[in-house]
């Protein structure tokens, strides 16, 4: 991800969210992206720019258009569901790169599902839980506090950027995509490219762009300076 925007310089990364320091998916965001920067021994500098979602809601495509990539943060419920699907459309539409993780792999979903496939009423059920047209459901075994294997699918952002097939990942959610819509969204162009061992999809990316990958994982939580994250 920071290899897409790399050539920029310096770029302002724009992270999603309602900042919560004592939360590890929070506070591991800043190393994780130094320990990406370091891996490039560039010294080129970063300024990361927490967003809350109620204040991303009411920004203008000028302002948007000043940041070189998106973050879409975990810690949902966010304050203003619309906002982070504004920057997310924002980063699609105009092929900014975006990471999401966690919560943000869920708001990619619904983004994708409202904006592409045209369910305006695509719903989450951590917001909603009785909404008729769930995209985003509570999963049937949390995951919050687990380290599971995900499979990467070959031809994919993904295994270009993990180089191995099977990899290890840490994981804070309770809610996953509902997998009844999952035929849908990959006929109209998101793709899965990692996968539990279930098969259930743990990896979404859209091809095409410099860099759009989703995950319900939280990869930011596993990385080192020693070992930087392949996707961040």
């Amino acid at each position: 991800w920071y290899g897409s925007i790399f050539g920029m310089a310096p770029p302002r990364i724009g992270i999603v969210g309602e900042f919560q320091p004592n939360f590890a998916p929070h506070s591991a965001i800043a190393p994780s992206v130094e320990h990406a920067r370091g891996a490039y021994g560039s010294g080129l500098p970063v300024t990361l720019e927490w967003v809350t979602t109620d204040d991303a809601e009411h920004m203008t495509p000028q302002q948007l258009s000043g940041y070189a990539g998106w973050w879409i943060a975990p810690g949902s419920p966010y304050r203003s569901m619309n906002g982070a699907l504004k920057v997310i459309r924002y980063a699609r539409e105009q092929d900014i790169p975006l990471l999401g993780t966690c919560g943000g792999y869920q708001h990619v979903v619904l983004e994708y599902a409202r904006n592409v496939l045209g369910f305006s009423d695509a719903a989450h059920a951590e917001y909603d839980p009785y909404a008729s047209d769930l995209f985003i459901s509570a999963l049937s075994c949390s995951l919050a506090g687990q380290t599971m294997t995900v499979a990467v699918h070959e031809n994919t952002t993904a295994a270009r950027l993990y180089k191995q097939r099977t990899v290890a990942e840490k994981y804070y959610c309770n809610f996953g995509l509902n997998l009844d819509h999952l035929p849908a969204l990959t006929a109209a162009g998101l793709m899965v490219s990692g996968t539990d061992q279930d098969g259930e999809p743990r990896i979404l990316e859209l091809p095409g762009r410099q860099f759009f990958v989703a995950t319900l994982f939280v990869p930011q939580t596993s990385t080192t300076a020693d070992a930087p994250h392949p996707l961040i």
